[in-house]
């Protein structure tokens, strides 16, 4: 059951973020994420500000440079179905299309997605752990199998739930937010917070701050990328690992340029410079390929019954990278 709360409908950004500056109060956009923790009590509210009204939030749009700019309310389904994304930002567009189901597809925003909480069935269950203000985390010596390999500092397990933000971050994308002083930009990579750096937040959104829009750099020249999502179902279920890939090849089919943002492994989406170091100055080879699936996992440091995910994560990115041939 849903607790008691009041709920708000502002015309404006502007409006919307004095809104938020109330005590206890969350942004309701598409609501996927937002009401299951509400009624899993998660987290409690007294007021919902929904961003509904906010028209100029949604849709996408060409800039004159010849990037993306896409409104935070923009639903995850018209990103997977946009042809300038389908055709220049390809990860985006595959990445969009492996969240959850069609109906949670269209009603769940691009917005939502990155400020989507955890899956740790620790933190959506009825534990006191660490992110919810408790004194550990259980996942350390508990049910650990879809937990991550990487950074977690010893501290937190969770594995960050989102697609589409390894895809933006490979591409090189940035996130507008509005705030009561001002508004900034930020690389979509410095958006997300590790539980080193604070174990109870999983992005750098202040309580009245709100995400706009994100923006997509213009594609260079023979880019090419993917996103793969390996899971247990085909639908409804999280990534076990994934890979965003952004790479930039010459005239020779040599990689000039190499983005690689894994998924379903860390806290945060998490990027692989270890593989970029190895692709960068490469032709796709069977053994350049070797070597960065290897380069991928071997800092991995997996719980008592995760390590699967060490061959998998490995596999995986043979697979997608041997795709690009």
């Amino acid at each position: 059951m849903l607790p008691d709360f009041a709920y708000t409908r502002p015309t404006s950004i502007k409006e919307a973020v004095k809104a938020l500056s109330a005590a206890n109060a969350r942004v309701h956009a598409g609501g996927t994420d937002l009401l299951g923790c509400l009624r899993d009590e998660i987290f409690s509210v007294d007021i919902l500000v929904s961003l509904g009204r906010l028209d100029s939030l949604r849709g996408i749009r060409q800039t004159a440079d010849g990037g993306l700019r896409i409104g935070a309310l923009t639903t995850i389904a018209d990103v997977a179905e946009n042809l300038l994304i389908q055709k220049h930002y390809t990860a985006l567009a595959q990445a969009a299309g492996e969240v959850a189901s069609p109906q949670l597809r269209n009603q769940g925003t691009i917005g939502g997605n990155l400020c989507q909480k955890p899956r740790c069935w620790y933190y959506r269950g009825e534990f006191h752990c660490l992110r919810k203000g408790g004194d550990m985390c259980y996942a350390a010596d508990g049910q650990s199998q879809f937990h991550c390999l990487f950074g977690s500092g010893d501290i937190c397990y969770i594995v960050h739930p989102s697609d589409t933000a390894p895809a933006l971050i490979a591409l090189g994308a940035k996130v507008r937010i509005a705030g009561k002083r001002r508004q900034k930009t930020v690389p979509v990579e410095k958006f997300f917070v590790l539980p080193e750096d604070d174990v109870q937040t999983e992005t750098i959104l202040a309580a009245e701050e709100i995400v706009t829009e994100i923006i997509l750099p213009p594609p260079p020249a023979n880019l090419k990328s993917r996103y793969r999502k390996v899971r247990a179902r085909r639908s409804w279920d999280f990534a076990l690992s994934g890979a965003a890939l952004a790479l930039q090849f010459d005239d020779s089919d040599v990689v000039r340029r190499a983005r690689v943002v894994l998924s379903g492994v860390a806290p945060i989406p998490w990027r692989a410079p270890a593989v970029e170091t190895v692709l960068t100055g490469q032709a796709l080879t069977p053994a350049v390929i070797a070597r960065a699936a290897n380069a991928a996992v071997e800092n991995a440091e997996p719980l008592a019954q995760n390590e699967y995910k060490v061959p998998l994560l490995r596999g995986m990115l043979k697979e997608e990278l041997g795709a690009f041939g």
